[in-house]
């Protein structure tokens, strides 16, 4: 049985470093709804059943064992797991910024819902579409891509190199314009209903200036949003899943 020594505790307490990082802010594991310390158990836990496949790559990392080189190594993990995390994350930051917009645009905007994943209350249709996003996560198996993502990361971001400022940057701002392309394309449906309906309606309400037709239609644009919901809605979280799930494989 091997001995575990100081260098083996630190190589652990690295990879926890980077894999705790990432499950801070990773979507689905950084909800609010998850106890603070079952999040700390699920990243000791998994950080552990790694550490056998991981140690040696992070110990081949570690040149020097001083203390303030030891500082960094954390730091330089910290951000690299905080990276990979915030990167999953800004698909669904897209995803729920566009939720938003279509909960105007079908004038359901002004009507709070209860919080679920976040801190705020959302408009239903968000809270609800968001939900369903992050259970879906689950149910495909898809958050084991995370794991296999981050052992990955080990050979493509070796310990002690961390990111250049620059390429973080780059990636992050990619990563946006890229999910929000996707969560404007999915949404899309939502938008053009709304602009033709409020276009046709802003012109009755030319042609007929003394009836209220803002508030005679609001109901009747609501009825048409939540039918376009109930028949798009599958599609539209399934399109989402299908770009996220491409982009943990390829990513």
């Amino acid at each position: 049985m091997n001995q575990v020594t100081p260098e083996i505790l630190l190589a652990i307490f690295l990879i926890f470093c980077r894999i705790g990082g990432c499950l801070m802010i990773a979507p689905g594991f950084s909800s609010n709804r998850i106890p603070m310390h079952v999040r700390l158990f699920i990243g000791l836990a998994t950080s552990l059943a790694l550490a056998p496949v991981l140690i040696e790559k992070v110990q081949a990392g570690i040149t020097s064992q001083v203390p303030a080189a030891v500082l960094l190594y954390v730091g330089k993990e910290l951000l690299t797991g905080l990276l990979i995390g915030l990167l999953g994350r800004v698909y669904f930051l897209a995803l729920q910024t566009m939720l938003n917009a279509v909960a105007l645009a079908l004038s359901l905007g002004g009507m709070p819902g209860t919080p679920i994943d976040e801190a705020e209350p959302l408009p239903p249709i968000t809270s609800f579409i968001m939900m369903v996003a992050t259970a879906v996560l689950f149910m495909s198996d898809l958050h084991w891509e995370f794991f296999r993502g981050l052992i990955a990361s080990y050979s493509r971001l070796p310990v002690g190199e961390g990111l250049g400022m620059n390429l973080s940057l780059t990636q992050l701002v990619d990563q946006i314009g890229i999910s929000f392309v996707l969560a404007l394309r999915i949404s899309s449906p939502f938008i053009l209903y709304s602009v033709i309906v409020n276009l046709a309606v802003g012109l009755t309400n030319k042609l007929t200036p003394q009836i209220p037709v803002y508030f005679l239609a609001t109901p009747f644009i609501m009825l048409g949003g939540l039918l376009i919901t109930y028949f798009a809605v599958s599609d539209y979280v399934l399109l989402f899943m299908e770009a996220f799930s491409t982009w943990l494989r390829d990513g």
